[in-house]
């Protein structure tokens, strides 16, 4: 079959994995409300697109933290990726590189900082988890300093973990061949099995739930990279996260794996962009599959997205050359739909090019 959108990917990787696998990478909390949501919300945002523009050249270059990017479509943080494929971060490091865009590893992942960085080139991001031992905190984010990471994703909606009855139905375990690389000489690489999912027991065992503002205050002092706080859907928690100094926020529900009943992450985006008044960029994380999505969320004010699940999806089906194929598309995809919105560049695409359900009673002409 040809793979003619990034959707089509998950199908292939739910044949080729094991359940236990493949749930745990697509599943969402509880009901899954939101995981439905965070795709649906997309499509009842439109298009007001704008006609007879000379669209004969599109650039869709843009900065990110003062790095040049090729497009605005960047990588989220997706764990464990050795379980979709043997080559698993490097694939997805190499693939990223050659589309010219950021890769933002995984605490969690199965490969190090330094194997990734060994992969050559590129732009990456470091996404942490704040464990209860601090040295162990300071130790990695040394590491990933040291490994050219050009910044820090630190995550902050996840003091415990959401409930995936998937997971613990499945009795999730990482398989046994593999490891969190990033803390192998810890004793915090394994997973043990547990009466529910072996992972909801091991972020009990380790993560910090007493984490607040005052440790991003702390974060910086160990770290002189950018920190972008990942997991914020209000404007009260961006009003914080830009008094304490963060150099970005990304929307983000975890992709539905947390809270479930929170919004759709493009549905949050716009209260978060008003809230930032333009101090810090805000990006945008979850149910991204198509480039009409990057459109939207461009248009409501996020200056990049993130994609998980498709990365890891077409990682599984196709390798290296999977996640080739969905940058690409993606990138199409884009290029198209601003095109046909009458944009040839991303400064020209504007909150007056789509229309929202709370727009509707101001564009509905009069009768």
């Amino acid at each position: 079959m040809e793979v003619t959108n990034v959707m089509e990917y998950q199908e292939i990787a739910r044949q080729k994995l094991p359940k236990m696998v493949y749930d745990y990478y697509a599943s969402g909390a509880e009901d899954q409300w939101t995981l439905q949501e965070n795709r649906n919300a997309f499509s009842r945002i439109l298009f007001r697109p704008r006609i007879l523009i000379d669209v004969s050249k599109i650039d869709m270059t843009t900065t990110v933290l003062g790095f040049k990017i090729s497009m605005p479509i960047m990588i989220a943080p997706s764990a464990m990726q050795k379980m979709a494929h043997p080559e698993g971060e490097y694939a997805t490091a190499r693939a990223a590189s050659a589309a010219g865009t950021i890769m933002t590893l995984s605490s969690w992942a199965t490969s190090s900082v330094e194997e990734v960085a060994s992969t050559g080139p590129g732009i990456r991001f470091f996404q942490l988890y704040v464990y209860k031992n601090r040295n162990v905190v300071a130790q990695l984010v040394r590491r990933a300093e040291n490994a050219g990471f050009k910044a820090i994703a630190l995550t902050v909606d996840t003091p415990r973990l959401g409930r995936r009855e998937a997971d613990i139905k499945n009795r999730f375990t990482l398989p046994s061949n593999l490891t969190l690389k990033n803390f192998e000489g810890l004793d915090l690489g394994k997973m043990d099995k547990s009466d529910d999912s072996g992972l909801a027991s091991y972020v009990a065992g380790q993560i910090d739930r007493t984490l607040s503002w005052k440790d991003v205050k702390w974060l910086q002092t160990i770290t002189s990279l950018p920190i972008l706080v990942k997991g914020v859907i209000t404007a009260e928690d961006t009003r914080l996260a830009i008094q304490a100094g963060i150099a970005g926020i990304i929307v983000s529900n975890h992709g539905a794996r947390q809270l479930d009943y929170v919004p759709a992450t493009i549905m949050a985006l716009e209260e978060v962009v008003k809230a930032a008044q333009g101090r810090v960029p805000v990006f945008l994380d979850g149910g991204v599959r198509r480039g009409t999505d990057v459109f939207k969320a461009l248009a409501l004010g996020a200056s990049g997205i993130f994609i998980g699940r498709p990365v890891v999806f077409a990682l599984a089906a196709e390798g290296e050359a999977g996640v080739r194929k969905v940058l690409q598309m993606m990138r199409d995809e884009f290029e198209l739909t601003m095109a046909l919105n009458g944009c040839r560049s991303l400064k020209e695409i504007t909150r007056q090019h789509v229309m929202t359900e709370w727009d509707l009673p101001h564009i509905l002409p009069r009768l």
